[in-house]
């Protein structure tokens, strides 16, 4: 197989490298229970993982931003989930031999996310990443957040690497307009958050995996 002109491959942290979903739907379980009401299944909030604080908020307490409620309950949230943030986080199954695979030929990769680094930067260090990345753009890191095309173009900077070899791989249409603004190929990461009936297939990536390996093959690694 033809290997892809690939130099850097760049990665969503959540839903697309990690299955950070588990201790999101903590904190606001835990929320849920400050306030008498039973938890809901991991099953219903992980959907809402890749939608950060106000899409776990809006699921599990009915809030959403202009609530008076809504930002005393976000500040929680974030309390909460800082306090527990890799307690059943774990890489997506094939994660971590696509990263080894990548680094025994001499791939560089990197994380391009919208979480804060002060979740961002404690995690991959759990996660034991946080030195092997060879860089980590979290959604501070620059004026913009995706889908603008900002932090990927930070990412590009940092590595020294052309956007024509390089590649970004989210599983929210956000990931693929932000990639697709940045000029570099944009892979679906179609076992991520994307929510049930998402049309990926309507995004425009270049490409659609459906594990993490399945990267190997589309590298021709």
């Amino acid at each position: 197989m033809k290997r892809a002109p690939i130099d850097l491959l760049l990665f969503d942290l959540d839903g697309t490298l990690a299955d950070t979903a588990p201790d999101l739907a903590a904190a606001a379980n835990r929320q849920r229970a400050e306030r008498g009401f039973a938890p809901l299944p991991l099953e219903q909030l992980r959907p809402l993982a890749s939608h950060g604080a106000r899409g776990l908020i809006g699921r599990a307490l009915g809030l959403a931003p202009g609530d008076p409620q809504y930002e005393s309950a976000r500040l929680q949230f974030l309390d909460f989930y800082e306090q527990a943030l890799c307690v059943h986080t774990t890489l997506f199954a094939g994660m971590a031999e696509t990263l080894a695979r990548l680094e025994a030929e001499g791939l560089r990769w990197g994380v391009v996310t919208n979480k804060a680094s002060r979740y961002t930067e404690p995690l991959m260090a759990r996660l034991g990443l946080h030195r092997r990345a060879a860089c980590i753009v979290s959604g501070d890191t620059t004026p913009h957040a995706k889908p603008h095309p900002a932090p990927i173009r930070h990412a590009l900077d940092a590595c020294a690497v052309s956007a024509g070899r390089a590649a970004y791989v989210g599983d929210d249409r956000r990931d693929i307009d932000a990639g697709r603004a940045a000029g570099v190929m944009t892979v679906v990461a179609a076992y991520g958050y994307l929510g049930a009936g998402a049309d990926y297939s309507a995004w425009g990536g270049d490409h659609v995996i459906d594990q993490p390996l399945d990267l190997l093959d589309w590298l021709g690694r």
